[in-house]
């Protein structure tokens, strides 16, 4: 459904439109043969997780993905086929035999044990991001030159995947001019296929600039869609302690047309799906699907969204079977600091789940919710109210990012800040600019995101690294020049902590090698050196963005940057990083320093005082030195049967009104509780909570496309069907939120831009249950179904 069956050019607009006005909505326009039925074929990809840990959390596991492995299923009649169980088989066959193991248990469970199972499904939904897909582009034939234009999440595979595709082809390709965008993506600008379509259309315009523009019809027909998930889960709780014991998942997702992302983004949804409890034992199996729906992609939310609202409903309505309070229950479940993932994974830093909870216990939304209930039902006749609180923790990142930066200082002391990162609305260019001050004491003057052009610092890259062994990674790491990543997608929120780890590690650089070899010489000048030892990391920009230390003169940063371009010490730096839940790290020799950064890839510029020879190491177009790394650690291929290492914790308490009449819900006010470490603009923070709370609401009570005949790729949908919140539909002006202070000056910002968006989703469900005592399981909870239930 929806994919492109021919494109047609024109040479002017009025005869486009002519004809566009003719051939939308005209069913006859494409002419087809018998009827056959879809093309049934195997799942775009299947995995399963088993853990079993030891005798307390503290202990080693027995087996898990993280230990042993993950397991992968042959196929048969288009279904999984899982390893025969097996002790002392392979991976898969002893994961099998463990999973076996549970499945007795929860069958057969202890008599204290209360056995839970349900079933869930999710929507079908467009991501909306109200900026339809398009490409302009034009192809020099003469001199085999193309330009293309084009608004997307991952310009780096935008440029790769056109030079391959032109590679391959009969038509010549010298030069590949690539203009990436500022944009709105959502996901739904990554490994999208748009610009494959712009640089068709541009091939075939003879010469001339082409135009390739979705009006929203269009958009609703082409665009990605986010994944429908069914999902049957079972948990075990002990009734004397109210501690879970086992959880068991299955988990389908229907991926459309093409592969695109749905075997990992499953994946993401299954290791998301404990969310932040604690499993001694776990069985989780997740499958992708490939079915005639419209191609789906990796929409915000990544596959956790879904997984975490079904594991949030199931964990209330566990409570309430047990007589406790569901915040109270999820405490005592609460995964804790140093506790394992359904992986086997321990997620770095401190979990800060439980402070988000005890929290949002103690909220008078909550506390009150008893008396409210009883006051509001007597005054409101016909309306039934009702408080209700989902909590999750989401990952950032994917398991293997990779970015570029360089900061360059000039003499008169701007600052120009060069990144791979593209903005895609959620601010992270703002972010990145601000990134810079906490070495060079103010926000970049210049800023170019999205760049895929790195002359001053070459990298290679090769194999897959997801997918590489170690062995081949060690034998790869040898040159270095090698990385086993480029530059990722703006996506997975990962500009707030991984974009900004390469802008600032530049930045560093500069800092330590040229602003404060500067600075001593300054004081030292002066006379206000004498017989003192001062250290870098005790220096700080005032708010004048002036360097000070120990009541010693401040230092504007323009007189800095003079003093080390004269000097010729480091005014710029260029820096590679990749990380797969940790950093890579590398030895280089810096001005003659020998230094160990977290960055696998470094060159640097010397200021215009730099001695002859100096400059003579000055090899790039910019005058950049590229240093050779004397040594390389990067993270072992083992981190990724992890699945997770950075999360983010968030709470939203959802007070609403059910109208009898009508079915209708009403939000009267929501609140959400946030841990992001130290944020770099609060304003961007703020409005993430408010963007992707309105998102969520959408998903929880409005938001809905079928999935096949009578879905969007019949080309008649529009926001006329479509249902997006409105501001009366979120309670746009009694919002609030909270964010839990960092854990120190040092703690890093932490990616949230998706995990704000889930909350709010099982916060609306278990507050409908509360208000009317009916659990509904199904996305969206409409009015019509309400009214059913009422009846």
């Amino acid at each position: 459904m929806g994919q492109a069956v021919a494109i047609l050019i024109y040479r002017d607009f009025a005869r486009f439109r002519f004809a566009k006005e003719k051939l939308q909505f005209n069913d006859a326009v494409v002419r087809y043969g018998e009827v056959t039925g879809p093309l049934q074929r195997d799942p775009w990809g299947s995995s399963r997780f088993v853990r079993v840990g030891g005798e307390t959390a503290d202990d080693d596991d027995v087996f898990s993905a993280m230990k042993q492995g993950p397991i992968s299923p042959s196929y048969d009649k288009h279904e999984p086929v899982w390893p025969k169980p097996a002790l002392d088989g392979d991976v898969g066959a002893q994961g099998m035999y463990y999973a076996n193991s549970i499945d007795d248990e929860l069958a057969h469970p202890p008599a204290d044990w209360l056995v839970l199972t349900r079933d869930y499904a999710t929507q079908s939904g467009d991501t909306a991001a109200l900026e339809p897909d398009n490409a302009n582009g034009r192809y020099d034939a003469d001199k085999q030159e193309l330009h293309l234009v084009v608004p997307a999440q991952s310009p780096q595979e935008v440029a790769e995947g056109a030079a391959t595709m032109l590679g391959r082809s009969r038509i010549g390709l010298k030069r590949l001019f690539l203009h990436p965008c500022f944009t709105v993506g959502y996901g739904s600008k990554d490994h999208y296929p748009m610009p494959y379509y712009g640089i068709l259309a541009a091939l075939y315009g003879d010469g001339r600039p082409v135009r390739l523009a979705n009006d929203r019809f269009d958009q609703f027909q082409t665009s990605l869609k986010r994944h429908q998930f069914s999902m049957s889960y079972t948990a075990a709780v002990e009734r004397r302690t109210g501690l879970l014991q086992s959880f068991r998942a299955s988990i389908v997702a229907n991926g459309g047309g093409r592969a695109n992302c749905s075997v990992e983004l499953t994946m993401a949804g299954a290791t998301s799906a404990q969310s932040i409890y604690y499993f001694p034992k776990s069985d989780i199996a997740a499958t992708a699907i490939a079915s005639r729906a419209i191609d789906c992609g990796p929409a915000r939310g990544y596959g956790a969204l879904e997984t975490l609202t079904a594991t949030e409903l199931m964990i209330d309505e566990i409570a309430g079977e047990l007589g406790l309070d569901p915040i109270e229950f999820r405490l005592r479940n609460v995964l804790k600091t140093g506790m394992k993932t359904t992986q086997g994974a321990i997620p770095h830093g401190t979990q800060r789940a439980e402070a988000v909870r005890e929290k949002a216990r103690a909220h008078a939304l909550w506390t009150g919710r008893a008396a409210r209930k009883q006051a509001y039902d007597s005054t409101h006749p016909g309306k039934y109210y009702g408080v209700g609180f989902g909590c999750i923790q989401r990952r950032f990142g994917t398991g293997a990012e990779a970015a570029l930066a360089k900061v360059e200082l000039a003499p008169d002391g701007r600052i120009t800040l060069s990144h791979t990162g593209t903005e895609i609305g959620t601010g992270a260019s703002s972010g990145q600019a601000v990134a810079c001050a906490r070495w060079l004491g103010r926000p970049t003057d210049v800023l170019d995101m999205a760049v895929t052009e790195w002359p001053d610092l070459p990298v290679e890259t090769s194999g897959d690294p997801h997918a590489m062994s170690q062995a081949e990674q060690d034998r790869l790491a040898k040159n270095p020049r090698w990385s086993p990543a480029y530059a990722t997608a703006s996506s997975a929120s990962n500009s707030a902590y991984y974009f900004s780890h390469v802008t600032r590690e530049a930045a560093r650089i500069v800092f330590l090698h040229g602003l404060w070899p500067a600075a001593l010489a300054i004081w030292a000048r002066s006379g206000q050196m004498r017989a003192r030892a001062v250290k870098s990391e005790n220096a700080r920009w005032n708010d004048n963005g002036s360097l000070t230390i120990e009541g010693m003169e401040p230092l504007p940063l323009a007189r800095l940057a003079q003093e080390a371009h004269a000097r010729g010490l480091v005014v710029g730096a260029a820096v590679h990083a990749f990380n797969r839940w940790q950093w890579s790290e590398a030895d280089f020799i810096v001005d003659g320093a020998s230094v160990r950064v977290p960055v696998d890839g470094l060159s640097v510029r010397y200021g215009n005082g730099a001695a002859s020879a100096k400059q003579a190491l000055a090899t790039t177009p910019n005058h950049y030195q590229v240093l050779d790394r004397r040594s390389v650690s990067f993270p072992p291929t083992r981190n990724n049967n992890a699945m997770v290492g950075y999360n983010t914790a968030v709470g939203t308490l959802a007070e609403l009104a059910v109208d009898a009449a009508s079915g209708k819900v009403a939000l009267l006010t929501h609140h959400t509780i946030l841990e992001c470490g130290n944020m770099l603009v609060p304003e961007l923070v703020s409005s993430q909570i408010q963007g992707g709370t309105a998102s969520g609401i959408g998903l929880a009570l409005h938001e809905e496309l079928p999935l096949y005949e009578d879905g969007p790729g019949d080309g008649t949908w529009n926001f006329n069907r479509y249902h997006l919140p409105r501001g009366s539909d979120v309670a746009v002006w009694a919002q609030t939120a909270d964010i839990l202070p960092p854990l120190s000056d040092s703690e890093p910002p932490k990616g949230m831009a998706e995990v704000v968006m889930i909350a709010i989703i099982p916060a609306i469900v278990n507050g409908i249950a509360h208000a009317i005592g009916h659990r509904f399981r199904t996305l969206p909870v409409t009015p019509e179904q309400i009214l059913k239930v009422l009846a």
